[in-house]
């Protein structure tokens, strides 16, 4: 089968190696742990001493490393791996790393005839461990699909973003919402709780709306990307609804930032004459914004 090199064998790698193995691939890996090498070689990898190393003879490189800068020395060096990367190789980072910084690293590839995939992953090191990660690849379609075979041992989505460096954007672009809403979630229960609710009855509740089923899926199909902006919930409403919120907040002790920063959102879209208007314009404003 196909032989892989894996460079980074951390909580996610080292349950990604291991499944690339049981997939039926030799897998040559290498990271800095000692401990995390024994690792893979009692998963039924072999031990590389070295990235450089490593990389020999491989067919495919996958590296899945904590920030762009070791990507970048591991790959490129000095001393860099590519030296040792046959031509016409593919490397696949699956590192989350800066989208420039993923840009910088094809090209420095491309330099030596090695293809490069851009393919971050979604879910957690749960996933990680029975192979069912979600998996953004960015690179030519071809290449995606000459190493398919491998990204299914990892993932049980893998999902072509269109292009060199889609996956490293669509990563942090994913990342950006789930991070936000992490805070968001923390301010709202907080809130709640602050306030007299039970909980878990707030939770349930919740989950039945837009609030917990995301508007992705639920406001937006149905109206601004469908260029819809006639009112199921008008912005002068949310408005009103977010002003007592932040007003219960005040009184209560609760800290809202996030919601006075939204605040301050929706009011940019009443002084733009949107307050009649579906909430969801919130998202035609700033696309305006953002062309002009």
């Amino acid at each position: 089968m196909t032989d892989v090199a894996f460079i980074g064998l951390g909580a996610m790698g080292i349950a990604m190696a291991r499944n690339i193995v049981e997939g039926g691939h030799t897998v040559v890996g290498f990271d800095t742990s000692e401990a995390a090498m024994e690792q893979h070689v009692a998963n039924g990898g072999v031990s590389a001493p070295s990235a450089t190393e490593a990389v020999r003879g491989a067919k495919i490189i996958i590296t899945m490393l904590p920030i762009g800068a070791v990507v970048q020395t591991v790959l490129l060096g000095p001393p860099g791996a590519v030296e040792n990367i046959d031509a016409g190789a593919i490397v696949i980072d699956m590192s989350t790393i800066h989208p420039s910084e993923t840009d910088d690293i094809r090209d420095g590839l491309k330099a030596h005839d090695v293809r490069m995939i851009d393919a971050p992953v979604g879910r957690t090191s749960v996933q990680a461990e029975t192979g069912t990660l979600l998996i953004m690849a960015g690179g030519d379609s071809a290449d995606i699909e000459e190493v398919r075979p491998v990204l299914e041992c990892m993932g049980d989505l893998i999902i072509d973003c269109g292009g060199p460096g889609m996956g490293s954007r669509m990563k942090i672009t994913n990342n950006l919402m789930t991070t936000v809403l992490n805070v968001l979630t923390a301010e709202v229960l907080t809130l709640g709780e602050a306030t007299g609710l039970d909980r878990d009855l707030a939770i349930e509740v919740m989950s039945g709306t837009a609030a917990g089923l995301g508007h992705m899926s639920t406001t937006y199909p149905a109206k601004v990307l469908k260029d819809d902006l006639t009112p199921a919930f008008m912005i002068d409403l949310a408005r009103k609804d977010l002003g007592i919120a932040i007003e219960m907040a005040e009184k209560t002790g609760v800290p809202l930032a996030l919601a006075e920063n939204a605040d301050t959102v929706y009011a940019d879209a009443q002084s733009a004459g949107r307050g009649a208007e579906d909430w969801t314009a919130i998202y035609a404003m700033m696309r305006e914004k953002q062309i002009s």
